[in-house]
């Protein structure tokens, strides 16, 4: 998956020629001065996105010093704006600049269709594959790139393209690969949990890390995954996996809990859950990174009762669907995404993300900031409009500076 989209990444800009005098010698370091973006979305009280914003309505902050907007772009109904063409970096005396070059207006929009197979039941294969018809009716739209990536055994890696077949074949290959509760129940397990429960949410992570990796090397384009998965807990089932009758909420009640009885079972579920918070934590921040943002659908809908040759207690498959409906709801709220969990009604939810990805501002600036050490950045962008609801990532991470030449061949080369 690492190669995935790369055929999309603008090639690395040039540097600008030096010409040392007579004993002279150029010097062998550049920093990068790079144009921080960010999606935007604006919403009046209604709930409609608001095309007619200028540069002078907008106000960025970074770590709560402002900001100047050095380009602006508006996407409306699918179609590119330029309304700021980007300017060129400040000049720094002693640096050598790449060239700048200008943003290209590129039409359509980009799509990742995440299919999370080894986090999908198999006896729903047929309502998840009549999912991604829809998907490829009602929200891929003539002139916009997808992509489709699965985690497991549907083995489905498609490049990102226009070609329609390829994602019908694809949606051929989609079958669900999930656990069933026996499964976790009678299955193997160590101090973490159960074993194949942690190895497959982390197959699975491990495949989006890698997709945001490669999207995040494109620019001035709106970047969605459509994330298809019955979500993530790491301890399902905890009372029947060890023979008791006690089943664990996180929402206990600390007047009647007893440690002599529920204490390791509780200790357990609050690691599990932590763990679970940190790997969603991580994820989120790499999608930020990328500028993407994630669209998480539950093709459960609304989930009833375990299939009954399934001997799982109700509380417990109650607090397993609540579990992992919260880890979906988790990506897409930290991302600015929506998660379509506890829901039939996928016309409308996929009527909104074609909505958010049809309407949205790109907004660009040259950071202030010159102190390389500071990795993390925050932005907050404010709209000076009255009554409007306004979405942007809150923070961005400083890239890695370029390897010199010099060092990179090495002493000697």
């Amino acid at each position: 998956m690492t190669a995935l989209l790369a055929a999309q990444a603008a090639p690395p800009p040039k540097p600008l020629p030096v010409n040392p005098g007579a004993g002279e010698v150029a010097p062998n370091f550049s920093v990068a001065v790079n144009l921080v973006t960010t999606d935007v979305i604006v919403r009046n009280a209604k709930g409609e996105f608001v095309p007619d914003l200028t540069k002078k309505d907008f106000t960025v902050l970074e770590d709560g010093i402002k900001q100047d907007i050095s380009s602006l772009v508006l996407v409306h109904g699918g179609r590119t704006y330029n309304l700021v063409a980007p300017a060129p970096p400040p000049q720094q005396e002693g640096i050598i600049l790449p060239q700048t070059r200008p943003a290209a207006d590129v039409a359509g929009r980009i799509f990742i269709l995440f299919v999370d197979d080894l986090h999908l039941d198999f006896q729903n294969t047929g309502r998840i594959r009549e999912l991604f018809k829809k998907i490829e009716k009602d929200l891929i739209h003539p002139g916009d790139e997808f992509a489709i990536v699965s985690t497991g055994p549907s083995s489905i890696a498609v490049q990102l393209t226009y070609d329609r077949q390829e994602l019908d074949d694809a949606i051929k290959k989609i079958t669900g690969d999930g656990l069933k509760p026996d499964d976790i129940i009678n299955g193997p397990e160590s101090d973490q949990g159960p074993d194949e429960v942690r190895y497959r949410a982390s197959v699975a992570f491990s495949t989006a890390y890698d997709l945001l990796k490669s999207i995040s090397k494109i620019q001035n384009r709106r970047k969605a995954i459509i994330y298809v998965s019955d979500g993530y807990d790491f301890n399902p089932f905890e009372g029947s996996r060890h023979g008791s009758s006690n089943t664990f909420d996180s929402r206990f009640d600390a007047a009647t809990y007893d440690p002599s009885t529920d204490g390791q079972a509780f200790q357990g579920q609050v690691f599990a859950d932590s763990d679970l918070a940190r790997e969603l934590g991580a994820l989120t921040r790499a999608a930020n990174r990328a500028n993407a943002t994630f669209y998480t659908i539950d093709p459960r809908g609304l989930p009833g009762f375990a299939d009954l040759e399934q001997n799982v207690d109700p509380t417990e498959w109650a607090d397993y669907i609540r579990k992992s409906q919260d880890s979906l709801r988790v990506l897409a709220d930290l991302t600015g995404g929506i998660a379509v969990v506890n829901q039939n009604d996928f016309d409308k939810a996929l009527k909104r993300i074609d909505a958010e990805t049809s309407d949205y501002y790109v907004l660009g600036y040259y950071s202030k900031n010159p102190d390389p050490r500071k990795k993390v950045r925050s932005i907050d962008v404010k709209v000076d409009r009255p009554g409007v609801e306004v979405w942007s990532r809150k923070t961005y991470y400083l890239p890695s500076p370029p390897v010199p030449v010099s060092a990179a061949k090495g002493p000697g080369r």
